[in-house]
């Protein structure tokens, strides 16, 4: 190291940043160019998703590669070690803003530039390909056809893992990317926790007198739904000004800034609820993203804190409020107009029971709170087996079906609703699915902490009112952003992580729900 530094030193990477201010623009000029060509490769991913033309995946297959090759270079640039180095050689000069951007340039620096740069590009351009070729083999039932980029993108992440944290197990470096800290053993302690309680639960309730939701399951027209979604974003109280809505064949949200959020929905005439929650879950992201404050834009501590804190938002929107009787109670009316063929008969009690029906299921999307978790635990241990070479990508419809019948007790009639039905392994995102679980879990302990500060929050919610529940989540974890880790923002916020505020809310709600 001491010969590197002098090496750069000769070539004059160092001596060119005689004050800490100089070396400070130095690093913002690096943030607002890479900010720059992340905003433009993630129009092109949304356009990818939601209006581009089926056959233009080549076309911007190229030029995502060119725009790779530019972030590579700016990412692994020499010079940004000179930087880093200067910087961090005078931490105490700097405020925590800026010491914790140069702690996350630093991890960022150090794992992209361990890849080799044609890698990099490569990788790149292979997930521009995957999303395109998964949506045709899910609308087709054929795992074959997107067998061979799974294959790639399990061999790109095997390789990265090491390049990212090579003294942690693979696995476990994956999980870091999308919350800091995370590990394997935990989250198998976490799992087991979960187990232990909503197994038996699940046990009472199935034997329990089943909730009538047949009235959910008829036609409900395409153009009423568009109308619904409307609604229940001017609910949550995004402003449209700044968050715009589409259509995705999997729904997800695109944050660039907090002047510009994009959430995309599905709809299907014969499932409401699905773009209903859907539209409250990305919503959820939305408010996150809207909320971050204006110094973060264009920098490294834009966005959310981690992807465990950034599902704690969306499922806290959409569960703990978007399924809750007060919440329904006041949309209920909305609905009526929107299907009074459809909803004549049913009243907001009953609208409330039937969304929150719980029913082992195929879809993790349609999932009821009580057996979501199990959903996330089969990909969970797919993943575990992946990454460590133990299971082949071509066993993966058959283990997925084996854990479905284990864990929850159905049988997968086709790849389609199967091991094809999310977008996360075509996106790279291996690692990811456990901050679902995480994210759900933190949702009642967040309850928990707003309501001992400011008292309970339903009477606000029964009148459509969310400006306070808002106004909590945004002064304690929206407006800071990245600024701190996750582990020590919910600390913050909250106190030390318990997943027994979820067990136990889960407990509570669905004893209620089911008369237990």
């Amino acid at each position: 190291m001491i010969f590197y530094r002098k090496l750069l030193f000769e070539r004059g990477f160092i001596m060119k940043y005689t004050s800490v201010s100089a070396a400070l623009e130095a690093l913002r000029a690096v943030e607002s160019k890479l900010s720059a060509y992340h905003h433009a490769m993630g129009v092109l991913f949304l356009d990818a998703a939601t209006a581009a033309p089926k056959g233009s995946a080549q076309g911007r297959g190229q030029t995502m590669a060119m725009l790779s090759e530019t972030v590579y270079a700016l990412n692994a640039d020499p010079e940004n070690e000179a930087l880093l180095s200067y910087l961090e050689a005078h931490l105490q000069e700097l405020d925590p803003v800026d010491r914790r951007k140069v702690e996350l340039f630093r991890k960022s620096y150090n794992q992209i530039s361990k890849i080799p740069p044609q890698e990099y590009i490569e990788y790149d351009v292979l997930l521009n390909d995957a999303q395109a070729v998964w949506e045709q083999a899910k609308n087709t039932d054929d795992f074959a056809l997107f067998a061979p980029y799974l294959e790639k993108i399990v061999g790109f992440n095997q390789k990265f893992a090491g390049y990212y944290n090579s003294s942690l197990p693979p696995y476990d470096a994956l999980l870091n990317e999308y919350e800091e800290g995370l590990t394997a053993e935990t989250l198998d302690r976490f799992f087991a926790q979960l187990r232990e309680v909503l197994v038996p639960l699940l046990a009472k309730v199935t034997a329990a007198e089943p909730i009538d939701d047949s009235f959910l399951h008829q036609l409900y027209p395409m153009e009423q739904q568009h109308q619904l979604s409307d609604y229940i974003m001017s609910v949550l109280g995004i402003d449209r000004n700044y968050c715009a809505i589409a259509e995705s064949e999997h729904p997800f949200t695109s944050g660039f800034h907090n002047k510009d959020v994009r959430i995309t929905t599905h709809y299907y005439e014969q499932e409401p609820v699905f773009s209903l929650y859907s539209v409250i879950h990305e919503g959820g992201h939305a408010i996150y993203e809207m909320g971050c404050e204006d110094r973060y834009n264009h920098t490294f501590l834009a966005g959310g804190a981690s992807m465990g804190i950034h599902e704690s938002q969306s499922r806290f929107f959409e569960n703990i409020i978007g399924r809750s009787e007060p919440f329904l109670t006041y949309i209920f009316p909305k609905l009526v107009q929107l299907f009074p063929r459809q909803l004549e008969g049913v009243d907001a009690h009953m609208f409330w029971k039937a969304v929150n029906k719980a029913s082992p299921s195929l879809i993790r999307t349609e999932a009821d709170e009580l057996t979501y978790c199990m959903h996330i635990m089969v990909r969970y241990e797919l993943e575990k087996q992946l990454i460590a070479g133990t299971l082949a990508v071509r066993d993966v419809p058959e283990a997925w079906n084996q854990l479905y019948r284990e864990y929850l007790g159905v049988e997968v009639p086709n790849n389609r609703m199967g091991c094809l039905q999310d977008s996360h392994w075509s996106g790279g995102s291996i690692g990811y699915f456990p901050s679902y679980a995480l994210g759900s879990a933190y949702g009642p302990q967040m309850l928990a902490a707003m309501e001992a500060e400011m008292g309970s929050i339903w009477e606000d919610v029964a009148k459509g009112d969310l400006s306070k529940v808002k106004a909590w989540l945004h002064n304690h974890i929206h407006r800071h952003a990245r600024l701190y880790s996750p582990g020590t923002l919910f600390e913050m916020a909250c106190g030390k992580f318990d997943a027994k505020y979820y067990t136990d809310y889960l407990t509570e709600k669905y004893t209620r729900l089911y008369n237990l």
